[in-house]
C-alpha cells in the first residue's frame, strides 16, 4: 500500500476507493464500523433536515459548552478547510489526530484481506465518529450528511434526532416531493426517543413516521413554540421531561425560565431571551427547536437558564448570512437551494437600503437554479458568476444563460469569473462605499472567498491615493 502520511494523502486515498461519489446504504459503512468496534458512552443527538442543520448543531453546541458539558461535533460539508468538520470541546480539530483515525479505519476496512468498499463520506464519517467516541465527551452532536435513513451518520441510535426544515433538494437520491423527502429524514428517529421536528408545515411522513415507530414526537406550534417582538423572544414547551436526575443545579440567570401548569399539562418557559447571534428571521425557528431539544433531554442534560442566554448570544457559524463590516458591507450565505435562497431574500430585503447590490454566485448545476435566480433577482443590481473547482459545479457562462432566461430589468448587469475570489475582486472594484456584496449559492462560493481570512472590504474610492493628504 502506499505511503499516507497527511491529512491530504488520506483524503485523497478516499476519493480513488469507491466508483460512487454517493451511494445510499448503510450496509458497508455497518460492516466497517463493527470491525471497529464503534460505539459512543455518552447521549447522541442526531439533527437532519433540507435547510438548518448547520446553525441548529453550533445553537446545541454553543448552549451546552456554556453549561460545562465537553461537547463534541462533526457537520459537513467544511468551507476552507476539512478539519472544520469536526470540534471537540468547542475548538477544531487538528489533522494530526484525524490522520491517525483514518488509519484506524483503514486497518479496519481491510482486514485480513476482505476489503470492504466506503465513500469518501462513509470513510471521513467513521474516522470522525471513532475521534469523538475517543475523546472522553459528555454529548456529541452529528449533522447527518444527505437524507437520514441510508446516510452514514445513522449507523448510531440517537438519543434524541432533531428535524429542522424540509424542501426540495438532492432529488435524484431522496425524492420529487416533500412527503418523500420527508420520509427519508425520519429514518433517524428512533422508537421511545424524543424527535424534535421543527418544520411549522411539516409533510405528513415524517409525522405518521414517528407515530407507527413510537417515537417521543415534539412538533412545533403543539409541543413547544415561540414569540417575540423587537427586544427579546420566549419559548414555551412541554414540561414532560421531568426534574434532571441527581441535579440540584439551579435554573438562575437573567433569563427567566419557570414550569407552570394549565390544567393538566405542564409547560416550561423561557422569557427575555436575547435574539440568537446568528442573524436572520428563520434562525428563531431553528433556536425553538434547540430548546426543544434540550427540554428533552434534561434528564441527562440538565442546563441553566443562563447557559442558554449566553450559548445564544456567543453562538457563531461562518457563511450563515454573516455580515462583514466594511465598506462596502459583505455578506457571506451558503443558501445553494430555492428554500434557503427565499430566507437570504427575505433577510436581505431587512437590512435596509443599499445604493447598489453585487451578487456573487457559483453553485452546483443539479440545483434548482431558475426558482432560486427569480427569487433574489429583484434585490440585485449587478451579478458576477463564477466557476467552482468540482465537476459538479455548473459554470459560470451557463450559470449566466440561466439568470438570462429569468431576468426581464435591462439596466442589471452580469459578468462571468473563473473563481469566487476573482468575481469578489471585480465586485470591490466594481462597488462604492455605501454598496453591499453579497456571496452566495454553496459552500464552495463562501469557501472560496475565505481562503485567506474573512475579507474586511475597502472599496477603490476609499484607498488613499499617493500624494493626498487624507483631509478634506
Amino acid at each position: 500500500m502506499e505511503q499516507l502520511n497527511t491529512l491530504q494523502d488520506w483524503l485523497a486515498h478516499c476519493e480513488r476507493l469507491h466508483p460512487k461519489s454517493i451511494d445510499m446504504g448503510l450496509e458497508r459503512v455497518q460492516a466497517v464500523a463493527r470491525r471497529m468496534g464503534l460505539a459512543f458512552a455518552c447521549p447522541v443527538i442526531t439533527v437532519a433536515g433540507t435547510n438548518g442543520k448547520g446553525s441548529t448543531c453550533a445553537m446545541l453546541e454553543a448552549i451546552l459548552l456554556e453549561a460545562g458539558y465537553r461537547t463534541g461535533v462533526y457537520t459537513s460539508p467544511h468551507l476552507v478547510h476539512f478539519e472544520e468538520r469536526c470540534r471537540v470541546r468547542g475548538d477544531i480539530v487538528n489533522a494530526a489526530d484525524l490522520v491517525a483515525n483514518f488509519a484506524r479505519v483503514e486497518a479496519a476496512r481491510v482486514r485480513n484481506g476482505d476489503e470492504i468498499s466506503l465513500t469518501y463520506f462513509e470513510f471521513t464519517t467513521l474516522a470522525i465518529l471513532q475521534l469523538l467516541a475517543d475523546a472522553k465527551l459528555d454529548v456529541v452532536i452529528l449533522e447527518v450528511g444527505l437524507g437520514g435513513r441510508l446516510d452514514a451518520v445513522n449507523i448510531l441510535d440517537t438519543d434524541c434526532a432533531v428535524i429542522t426544515s424540509i424542501d426540495l433538494d438532492h432529488m435524484e437520491f431522496l425524492g420529487n416531493d416533500r412527503e418523500t423527502i420527508g420520509r427519508e429524514k425520519a429514518g433517524i428517529m428512533r422508537a421511545g426517543k424524543p424527535v424534535v421536528v421543527s418544520d411549522p408545515v411539516p409533510p405528513q411522513s415524517i409525522l405518521d413516521h414517528a407515530a407507527a415507530l413510537g417515537a417521543d414526537l415534539w412538533r412545533f406550534g403543539q409541543d413547544f413554540n415561540f414569540s417575540g417582538d423587537k427586544q427579546q423572544w420566549s419559548w414555551v414547551g412541554r414540561a414532560d421531561a421531568g426534574p434532571p436526575q441527581g441535579s440540584t443545579a439551579p435554573l438562575g440567570g437573567s433569563a427567566v425560565h419557570e414550569v407552570t401548569s394549565v390544567g393538566a399539562k405542564t409547560y416550561r418557559r423561557y422569557a427575555g431571551l436575547a435574539y440568537p447571534a446568528l442573524r436572520g428571521a428563520n434562525q428563531l425557528v431553528n433556536a425553538s427547536g434547540v430548546l426543544a431539544a434540550l427540554t428533552a433531554l434534561r434528564n441527562r442534560l440538565p442546563v441553566t437558564a443562563q447557559a442558554v442566554r449566553n450559548g445564544l448570544s456567543v453562538v457563531e457559524l461562518p457563511g450563515r448570512f454573516q455580515i462583514v463590516p466594511g465598506q462596502p458591507t459583505l455578506v457571506l450565505d451558503v443558501a445553494h437551494n430555492p428554500h434557503s435562497v427565499a430566507a437570504l431574500a427575505e433577510n436581505l430585503d431587512a437590512m435596509g437600503f443599499y445604493p447598489c447590490t453585487h451578487a456573487v454566485f457559483g453553485a452546483m448545476a443539479d440545483k434548482d437554479l431558475a426558482p432560486m435566480l427569480a427569487r433574489v433577482g429583484p434585490l440585485i443590481d449587478k451579478w458576477y458568476f463564477t466557476d467552482l473547482p468540482t465537476a459538479r459545479a455548473a459554470s459560470g457562462e451557463e450559470l449566466a444563460a440561466k439568470w438570462r432566461a429569468v431576468e426581464s430589468r435591462p439596466d442589471v448587469t452580469a459578468t462571468t469569473h473563473k473563481d469566487p475570489e476573482l468575481a469578489l475582486q471585480a465586485a470591490v472594484r466594481a462597488a462604492d462605499p455605501a454598496d453591499r456584496i453579497v456571496v452566495f449559492g454553496s459552500f464552495y462560493t463562501v469557501g472560496g472567498v475565505l481562503k485567506g481570512g474573512v475579507p474586511r472590504l475597502m472599496a477603490p474610492h476609499l484607498v488613499q491615493q499617493p500624494g493626498s493628504s487624507g483631509t478634506k
